[in-house]
């Protein structure tokens, strides 16, 4: 059988994590960026990162940050993974020596190969739905059909899944991993612990389905 990643994102809560996990998430984002209505200081992502299982990844989501500010979150909070989901170079995204993923906003005109020749050493590449460089968690969706056939590394599909798309998504465009955040919310940054269980099932079954 198949195995579609899930990273869970937008976590704002011990309990929350721990749901997820229990459900087989793989990851669990953090967002480290203040406008968001899912914002998490260091000290409540600290604690998150505490309690969560071995085996499921943390993940810190940064949006257009300066250096400082993400050094000194990975001072304080142990994340496995840095996220990019800003306008950041890949020069500014490898100089903090951690694995990351670059999210590309795919609204609009784009060519999504000539974004992505500079970030040669990402570790997974995450398309939103929103414009680039803009806010994702938004629940905006973008048509499958315009990601490229040939991108040689990991894609990570987002933009407005939830429990009633994710079964075609994962059909249509085979990706490496999804990730999920306003579409299993009762609130924003409050998850809803029926809708993550659904979540995942409509995932297992898209991968038995490919098995």
């Amino acid at each position: 059988m198949s195995h579609t990643r899930v990273k869970i994102c937008g976590i704002t809560r011990v309990e929350d994590a721990l749901h997820a996990a229990a459900e087989g998430v793989d990851a669990i984002g953090l967002v480290f960026y203040s406008k968001s209505p899912r914002f998490v200081s260091a000290a409540q992502a600290a604690e998150i990162c505490k309690k969560t299982p071995a085996f499921v990844t943390t993940v810190a989501l940064f949006k257009d940050a300066d250096a400082k500010e993400v050094r000194q979150v990975l001072a304080e909070v142990p994340v496995d993974l840095l996220q990019f989901h800003g306008s950041e170079r890949g020069e500014f995204c490898r100089q903090f020596g951690r694995p990351y993923i670059k999210a590309l906003g795919m609204a609009g005109e784009l060519t999504v190969p000539k974004q992505v020749a500079e970030y040669q050493d990402v570790r997974g590449l995450l398309l939103d739905g929103h414009a680039p460089g803009a806010a994702g968690g938004m629940g905006q969706s973008f048509e499958w059909s315009v990601i490229p056939d040939d991108l040689d590394y990991p894609l990570i599909l987002a933009g407005g899944l939830d429990v009633d798309n994710v079964l075609a998504a994962i059909r249509t465009v085979r990706p490496y991993a999804v990730d999920v955040s306003s579409g299993v919310e009762s609130a924003k940054g409050i998850k809803d612990a029926a809708l993550v269980t659904a979540f995942m099932k409509k995932v297992r079954q898209a991968d038995n389905e490919q098995s």
